[in-house]
């Protein structure tokens, strides 16, 4: 069949179902919806048999819904409706949740119901909730609505039809004085839960040291206590601000826009308060802080954590990661397993600080070099077997940085991006052009590369570009069997002495160096060269402002030579 996405942005439950409707045959193309008139246009040329809406910010135009199929993917339960159903479902403590695949008619989140999936709540933000929960639903229930839409028997379900007490009804759209902090009399349970629920867009408004604020990525920390309010600690770029029952710490800040700022940064919280906080004498908690990389070591496996926001990975992460990698490459272990974060496991180099510095090109040079620090050091690795254990979404540079281990496993559900040309054509370090082609040949690798679009990790795999993927809820348990399986083989030391010939043989007739040097040269040209693409793309994507228009590597039907149906 021919499906339209119709979306407001290319975003991750639209990078999902884009992957999936491929990989079931369906030929798909994207619009993001920009206007009614380019709506209608795509509409239009494409033809569709089915338009679905995973992510949108406004009404279907009348003229495509009552003309055509249009499903929207609304995350709530059947009845919900509402442009902050998450943010309600947080802050109410729901304890089930789901998503509803319904058919656009006049009222909205009102026609009728061709599928609907459910999943238990976590403590968790809006934007991890969406990544996870609800993306692996909507899978769930458009697969279904498919099946359902091939059987000449079935009728959607009415609105109407399904009983009040089973169904949830209408939430106004969540605003700040919802969701307002009382530092002295709101718990670190429900600040948090406060935080979560406005996590991504907009972010929590609140004052701090007589300032306006948006605030992201909050968690409780028992072992702190102050004044309600007050910035007690920081560590790791976060701050931790007194409750009246402990602390609680946050990550990052976006200072709130005035006349004279049009607009801010989302950055950890230290770097937008450093001028404050200089002034402050405040503690740094040691082992009961905030951590972004840590790891544990059980039997002769180590496992490496480093649960970076949104997988950006800063000079200074980058240089933590590498500072604590190395200290596990001392020891007897004979398995180091990157282990990620909860929601990505590393999208590159951090583009907020980069955008933020007084000098975007010589952060974004110090920056690609301290991310090749830490794939020179994995690749480098020959007495040990290396893994990277990929639970959350990948992209860009952090796709290679994993390419650098021995062994590559993915869950399933992943979605990987290894590309980097969105950015403005960045030609992309981290010693890819030597770890891609061993993997998939130079060929593929130019393919990969090139191609703008997601990969499945089911793709990925079948590609070559991974070597493993396992179900969501089997990944780590069957990955750790993997590695117990190699490592207890009597082959294992033959492994690990091939694999130090091979880097050495690799080495003799081309250095890592040279790789590094070669890559090197082309970004330089997109930091300090007279294309200014790169920071352009940048500035666009950091700030987040609207598409004027679908790029054709995603609107199939408006590329040249296509035919309207």
């Amino acid at each position: 069949m021919k499906i339209l996405l119709l979306t407001h942005a290319y975003n991750c439950l639209c990078q999902r179902l884009h992957i999936e409707l491929r990989q079931l045959g369906h030929d798909v193309s994207i619009e993001f919806d920009i206007n009614d008139q380019v709506c209608i246009d795509a509409v239009d040329r494409f033809a569709p048999d089915i338009i679905i809406a995973p992510f949108l910010k406004r009404a279907i135009p009348d003229q495509v819904w009552q003309n055509h199929l249009c499903w929207i993917v609304h995350p709530g339960i059947v009845g919900d409706r509402g442009p902050s159903s998450l943010d309600w479902a947080i802050i109410n403590q729901e304890k089930t949740w789901g998503v509803t695949l319904l058919q656009a008619n006049e009222v909205m989140d009102g026609g009728d119901i061709w599928a609907t999936e459910s999943f238990p709540m976590r403590l968790a933000s809006k934007s991890s909730l969406y990544r996870q929960e609800v993306t692996q639903a909507a899978v769930r229930a458009v697969k279904q609505a498919l099946s359902h839409y091939q059987d000449q028997q079935f009728k959607p379900t009415p609105l109407a039809d399904i009983q009040a007490e089973h169904q949830g009804h209408w939430r106004c759209m969540m605003i700040q004085a919802d969701r307002a902090i009382n530092w002295q009399e709101d718990t670190s349970e429900i600040i948090v839960r406060k935080v979560h629920a406005a996590d991504g867009n907009p972010g929590l408004l609140t004052q701090l040291l007589g300032k306006d604020y948006y605030l992201f990525n909050a968690s409780i920390d028992h072992g702190l206590s102050g004044q309600p309010g007050e910035i007690i600690a920081r560590q790791n770029g976060a701050i931790a601000i007194a409750t009246i029952d402990s602390a609680v710490w946050v990550s990052h800040l976006r200072a709130k826009p005035d006349e004279d700022t049009k607009r801010t940064l989302k950055l950890p919280a230290t770097l937008v308060l450093k001028e404050q906080l200089d002034r402050l004498t405040l503690s740094c908690p040691g082992t009961q802080g905030y951590k972004e990389v840590w790891h544990y070591i059980q039997g002769d496996i180590a496992y490496l954590y480093f649960n970076f926001h949104n997988g950006a990975m800063s000079t200074g992460q980058c240089q933590r990661l590498l500072e604590e990698y190395q200290k596990l490459t001392q020891t007897d272990v004979n398995t180091i397993i990157l282990m990620g974060g909860s929601d990505f496991w590393s999208n590159g180099i951090h583009l907020n600080i980069i955008e933020a510095n007084s000098s975007a090109a010589d952060e974004s040079w110090r920056n690609i070099n301290a991310m090749n620090d830490i794939c020179r050091a994995i690749i480098e690795t020959t007495d040990k077997l290396t893994v990277a254990a990929i639970n959350g979404n990948i992209g860009a540079g952090g796709v290679f940085m994993a390419l650098a281990c021995d062994l590559v496993a993915a869950n399933e559900e992943v979605v990987l991006n290894p590309h980097y040309k969105s950015m403005g054509n960045l030609f992309g370090s981290e010693y890819w052009t030597y770890l891609l082609p061993k993997r998939v040949g130079e060929e593929k690798a130019q393919a990969i590369t090139q191609n703008r679009l997601p990969i499945g990790a089911i793709e990925a795999r079948e590609l070559g570009l991974i070597d493993l993927t396992f179900g969501n809820k089997q990944f780590l348990g069957e990955l750790i069997k993997t590695v117990k399986n190699i490592t207890a083989n009597h082959d294992f030391e033959e492994f690990l002495g091939a694999k130090q010939q091979q880097r050495q043989q690799d080495e003799a007739t081309k250095p890592l160096q040279s790789y590094r040097d070669e890559e090197l040269a082309k970004m330089k040209l997109n930091f300090y060269g007279f294309d200014p693409s790169y920071h352009v793309a940048r500035y666009h994507f950091v700030y987040k402002l609207p598409k004027s228009r679908t790029p054709s590597y995603l609107a199939q039907h408006r590329k040249a030579g296509f035919k309207y149906s």
